[in-house]
């Protein structure tokens, strides 16, 4: 069972969701503003993934626009910066896809089905 960490505002969130159902992908949905990613989980899934931290940033989002993070995350420490996206889940990248060791980092049909095998 996978857990899908989701935005359901989000038209991404909602195009991976419906790609998940229609192949009869197993998930648990959870609400990334209501329930954020907790520092300790962030750490894990970046380790996981193999992806460098700022693919975890919402690049994109306002929260991320409004803190100038586009020129300080290059100063902050792994920890601050994991510290800080688990202090705000708008600054997330989302979706996420997450299962033992696969973690899925914003939605592209292709890449979730090669990782699915779907």
């Amino acid at each position: 069972m996978y857990l899908f960490v989701q935005y359901p505002k989000c038209s991404t969130c909602q195009k991976a969701k419906k790609w998940l159902e229609a192949n009869s992908v197993e998930f648990v949905s959870r609400h990334i503003a209501e329930e954020n990613p907790k520092a300790d989980e962030l750490a894990r899934w970046i380790e996981r993934s193999g992806l460098p931290m700022k693919k975890f940033f919402n690049t994109s989002g306002m929260k991320y626009k409004e803190l100038g993070l586009k020129d300080k995350l290059p100063t902050m420490s792994p920890e601050e910066q994991i510290s800080l996206l688990a202090s705000d889940g708008m600054l997330v990248k989302r979706p996420l896809l997450i299962d033992g060791n696969t973690v899925l980092v914003g939605f592209k049909e292709e890449q979730w089905a090669e990782a699915l095998k779907k």
